[in-house]
């Protein structure tokens, strides 16, 4: 039995390889906003907006989750690369901003549906090696959000913005390989073998205090985490930079995050959850400010250091959730997947104020002060290596 739960090394793959085929569309919004900002003359506190409109649909992640739990939603994971390519390709050609809006939401409706189940599936093929899997998976979106600037970049040099839509054949493609290969690969345990004696409202009483204390994580380490994924290139634009400069450099820390990414579930299986966690918060916050004050010298250099450490904590607290033991997988992961999205979304939006009202300088120092507020929710975490909720959790 225990040979027939190994770690299943091939099937990770391909679904780390669904998660890359379908963020390195996700990745185009960032690039392309200070172009979209001159195109249609829109404020940062409106760009920002962009981003939470996309993120909207996380609102329905525990309904999909519930879903996941109780029929195949593989077709959702296979599908939804397509589907964002298709909406993100289009982004240059809108009119107005009205349009940039329904095409995001389409894009974030696709998002919804492929990263609900897509880590229960994870879980499923990684046996008690969650950290690992959660590694490779991460590692899929990281090289996504690597590509992504690039080739986003690069369609707008050969064919200018409104051509950009040229590059939505290679996610229809990636499509069709998911297909392929994972029309027999079941994302969750049939509904009737799984045994379920605890209804999904008595699961979520008691994950309450989890939650609690995974929010005011997650949160707060968004506020560095947005301000460079989303910020950077405007940022850099407006320190004088290139867009093709911004557009390397974001990809240069989101390349270095794959590598924290990939090392990063392995070593928190080992060391701990907790401590990992502790560890690389602490060091982003203070390359975080270095950056800052280094007034665009070493931009590189300090961009691949503090990546490893920025996007570290990513497959770590999906670990977390998932040792959380769940009869509901899927639903608490839907949770979670709210929670971040939500939690994402009034960040940004928060950050773009204040740049529009303090510039993005005065709001980058502020975002570093919010991260530190990380810290006493992670030191509130069970010492345990992995199972975090074999036992319930007491704050």
């Amino acid at each position: 039995m225990k040979e027939k739960n190994k770690f299943q090394f091939g099937n990770v793959i391909i679904v780390s390889f669904a998660h890359l085929s379908h963020d390195v569309y996700s990745a185009f919004l960032a690039p392309i906003l200070p172009l979209l900002i001159s195109k249609l003359g829109i404020s940062l506190s409106m760009a920002g907006l962009l981003d939470v409109i996309r993120k909207l649909p996380s609102l329905f992640n525990p309904l999909i989750g519930l879903m996941a739990d109780r029929i195949s939603v593989r077709y959702f994971i296979i599908l939804t690369p397509a589907i964002t390519a298709i909406s993100m390709s289009f982004l240059g050609m809108a009119s107005n901003y009205s349009i940039l809006v329904i095409l995001l939401f389409v894009a974030g409706i696709s998002s919804t549906f492929f990263h609900v189940p897509s880590p229960v599936m994870i879980k499923n093929l990684s046996d008690d090696q969650t950290g690992k899997g959660m590694s490779y998976y991460m590692l899929g979106g990281e090289m996504a959000r690597t590509l992504g600037p690039l080739l986003i970049t690069l369609a707008i040099s050969l064919w200018g913005l409104e051509g950009s839509w040229r590059v939505v054949p290679l996610g229809i493609i990636s499509s069709i390989i998911l297909y392929i290969k994972l029309k027999n690969v079941r994302v969750t345990k049939d509904f009737h073998e799984s045994n379920k004696n605890t209804g999904a409202r008595e699961t979520f009483k008691k994950l309450i205090p989890f939650f609690i204390i995974i929010f005011g994580i997650t949160i707060f380490r968004a506020a560095i985490h947005l301000a460079l994924t989303i910020y950077l290139p405007i940022f850099l634009t407006q320190q004088g930079s290139s867009l093709w400069l911004a557009g390397i450099s974001l990809a240069v820390l989101q390349f270095s995050g794959a590598a924290g990414t990939f090392f990063a579930g392995s070593i928190s299986d080992r060391f701990g959850r907790k401590k990992t966690l502790l560890i690389t918060t602490i060091a982003t916050t203070i390359l975080m400010w270095i950056f800052i004050s280094m007034n665009g010298n070493y931009i590189i250099p300090l961009l691949i250091i503090m990546g490893f450490f920025l996007f570290a904590s990513s497959p770590v607290l999906l670990a977390l959730v998932q040792d959380t033991d769940s009869e509901h997988p899927a639903f608490v992961n839907g949770i979670y997947m709210t929670m971040h999205f939500g939690g994402s979304s009034l960040m940004v939006l928060l950050i773009g104020l204040l740049g529009d009202h303090f510039g993005l300088v005065r709001a980058y120092h502020i975002c570093t002060i919010i991260s530190v507020a990380a810290i006493p929710f992670i030191l509130m975490l069970p010492n345990n290596k992995t199972k975090v909720q074999k036992k319930n959790i007491e704050i």
